[in-house]
This record gives C-alpha cells, sequence and structure tokens, in this order.
C-alpha cells in the first residue's frame, strides 16, 4: 500500500465534492485523473496534499479503505493551505502524494476488543478502522469509540456514527467541553468516558487520535483500566512536509514521524512521547 509513482510528483485529481462538517472542518472527495484507480490505502495513513501556488500539507485519508475510490480527506482550517483548500470548488484540481506512512493494526484486532478515542479532528484518521472493523463486524468483539469535542456544533459526522451505532452493534459515546441548552450528552473531557467503556483489557487494542496533552492523559486512564502498553496505539500527525523523511521536520526522537509514523505503538516511543523538547 505505498506510492505508485515518484513520491514527491503529486498526481492531479479532481474535487468532486466539497462538503462543510463544521464551521472550521470540511471534507473533499477526489477523483484520480484519467479514471485511472488511486493507490489502495491502509486506515491510518496519510496524502500530502497540494493547492498549486500555495503550498502543500499532510492530511490523513478519512474515507473507506475497503473502497478507496473516490478519495476522502477531512481537515481543519489551520493555516494558509487548508484555507486556500477550503475555498476549493467541484471540479478544481488538487495535488496529491501518498499514501504515506503507518497504519492502524486493524489486522491484529480479530477477536479482540477495539476502544477508538478521538479528541476533535482525531476521528477523521479513525473513521477508516470503523469502516474496516464494521464491514466485517463479527469478527470482533466490543467495539467502543469514545469522542471528544470542544462543543455539540463540533462533532463530525454524527449522523454517521449515530447510524452505525444502531446497525453494527457499536457503542458510541460522546462528551464536550462547553455543552449547550440542547446537548442531553456527556459534558467534561473524553477521559471520564474511560472507565464506564465496555471492554476486557487483556484482550483489548486501543486506538487513540487528538491532540498530544489529550492523548497523554487519555494513555493514563487507560492504564489505570490495566491496558498494557503494547495494546495502546496513537496518531502522532505533526510537523510533517516532505512525507518521506528527506527534510527532518518531523524527526521524533530516533523516529521520523512521516517514515515510522504517523501511527506508533505506544511502548515503542513512551521514553520521549509528551517531552516538549522533541
Amino acid at each position: 500500500m505505498g506510492v505508485t509513482t515518484h513520491p514527491m510528483q503529486p498526481r492531479w485529481y479532481t474535487v468532486q465534492r466539497v462538503r462543510k462538517e463544521t464551521h472550521d472542518t470540511f471534507s473533499l472527495t477526489l477523483a484520480a485523473p484519467d479514471a485511472t484507480p488511486s493507490p489502495a490505502f491502509a486506515a491510518g495513513q496519510f496524502n500530502m496534499l497540494y493547492v498549486f501556488g500555495v503550498g502543500e500539507v499532510p492530511i490523513s485519508v478519512s474515507g473507506d479503505p475497503t473502497h478507496p475510490q473516490p478519495l476522502v480527506h477531512t481537515a481543519r482550517v489551520v493555516g494558509t493551505v487548508t484555507k486556500a483548500m477550503r475555498a476549493i470548488k467541484r471540479g478544481d484540481s488538487l495535488g496529491v502524494r501518498g499514501p504515506f506512512g503507518s497504519h492502524w493494526p486493524v489486522e491484529h484486532c480479530a477477536g479482540k476488543d477495539v476502544v477508538l478515542i478521538a479528541g476533535g479532528i482525531g476521528v477523521a484518521p479513525l473513521r477508516p478502522v470503523l469502516y474496516q472493523l464494521l464491514a466485517q463486524r463479527r469478527h470482533y468483539g466490543h467495539i467502543t469509540l469514545l469522542y471528544g469535542t470542544r462543543t455539540p456544533q463540533d462533532i463530525l459526522f454524527q449522523r454517521q456514527l449515530q447510524a452505525w451505532g444502531a446497525r453494527y452493534n457499536l457503542t458510541v459515546a460522546m462528551t464536550v467541553d462547553r455543552a449547550t441548552d440542547a446537548w442531553r450528552g456527556q459534558v467534561g473531557v473524553v477521559t471520564k468516558l474511560i472507565p464506564h467503556a465496555t471492554f476486557d483489557p487483556p484482550n483489548t487494542v486501543a486506538m487513540i487520535c487528538g491532540p498530544e496533552v489529550m492523548m497523554r492523559f487519555t494513555i493514563m486512564a487507560l492504564h489505570n483500566r490495566g491496558l498494557a502498553d503494547a495494546h495502546i496505539f496513537v496518531s502522532m500527525e505533526r510537523n510533517m512536509q516532505c512525507a518521506v523523511g528527506f527534510c527532518g521536520h518531523c524527526q521524533f526522537g530516533p523516529t521520523f514521524v512521516c517514515k515510522d509514523g504517523p501511527v506508533f505503538r505506544y511502548d515503542r516511543i513512551k521514553d520521549w512521547f509528551g517531552v516538549r523538547e522533541i
């Protein structure tokens, strides 16, 4: 599941759809050029998306790895490139390099409970895991998504997650930092959901994606439930610029996030995880 052309050469995709998810988050549906197939990707991998004349950014694929066409990415406006991406219209072109990086360990989850823990837009890189797990639901134990956002208006894919919960025996628990009058769910940080989640720690795989401080406290809460470091996986999407380990911007201890990550098994990075100087 790798790059089919030179890794530094983008392929030009056509924008099929631009979907506004929240006030600052959007999804792009992209069609491969000349009806050629998109490279297969694994859940957790990312592409470099290039806006001509502006620049490129790493964005995880948020679509279905069992049906990689069309290609779907979900992004939040945080800088010049993503601001330009939000202004893209249907029919425009976007450069794509990838897929790159490591992936979530879905292949090791058969017969196990799976708990996915997301903060904010971190649910987007985890959505491909749900597509894959639910496509063969009978092969897994309890599947739980614990999802925290700033406000109810920041919840991504809400209708889809609710539909999956009703159809596939998927437990979805959500919490927000700041509630509105209409919100009837949990209020507080996502770690508050962990003590009440249904999973058997010795037989569970946990996957976490969100801000680093959120992941750090989430790991502590999973430790309190008895989950081993080797069963915890995190996505470290930060400082990636070239995606192939040339520029060195994403060096993380002795590893490179773009080549060795973005998904890491926690016991392999815990010695430098959360160290500010790294």
